[in-house]
């Protein structure tokens, strides 16, 4: 039985029913019914400007960004939703930060949900630099639907991590 990286956290039953759709072949099925569509936001610029209206909707008096990229070189087993980083430099006598989304380049062909999910998070450690109940609670403001979201993202990486790109 395969090991499901991306669903380490989770019960054995919810588990159980993971393997026993991948076994039937029906995750795939599953992840298209559900979530049909790509989304096309395909390029750095287009993505640093869905970020940012999204931060201006939900987190307007936050830190600004100075950086949004598909990133390849991001670890899809560590940071599988993206990474989040803020910069400190020393510039003469003044103290320059930056914070920075990178969104691993996997999800350039996911569905516009799981964009969604993973762009909530990464704006929510605007405010929230670890994952406790605050954090939680601002990523549920900003998507809703986010805690189901963050599931479906995972069963969809582990269809990736199986089986490969996922066809329609």
């Amino acid at each position: 039985m395969k090991t499901l990286k991306y669903l380490a956290g989770y019960s054995t039953s919810v588990t159980d029913q993971v393997h026993k759709l991948i076994d039937n072949d029906k995750l795939g099925e599953l992840l298209l019914k559900k979530y049909p569509v790509t989304h096309d936001i395909n390029t750095d610029k287009a993505l640093y400007s869905y970020v940012i209206d999204k931060k201006n909707q939900f987190l307007r008096q936050s830190s600004p960004l100075s950086k949004v990229v598909y990133d390849d070189k991001i670890d899809s087993v560590h940071q599988a939703l993206g990474l989040h980083t803020f910069v400190s430099r020393v510039q003469g006598g003044n103290l320059k930060a930056k914070n920075e989304i990178r969104i691993g380049s996997v999800f350039k062909q996911a569905a516009p949900e799981f964009l969604s999910m993973i762009v909530a998070h990464e704006l929510a450690h605007l405010r929230e630099k670890d994952h406790n109940k605050a954090f939680y609670k601002l990523c549920e403001y900003i998507e809703p639907d986010y805690r189901q979201l963050e599931f479906d993202t995972r069963l969809y990486l582990t269809y990736l991590d199986i089986f490969g790109k996922l066809n329609a």
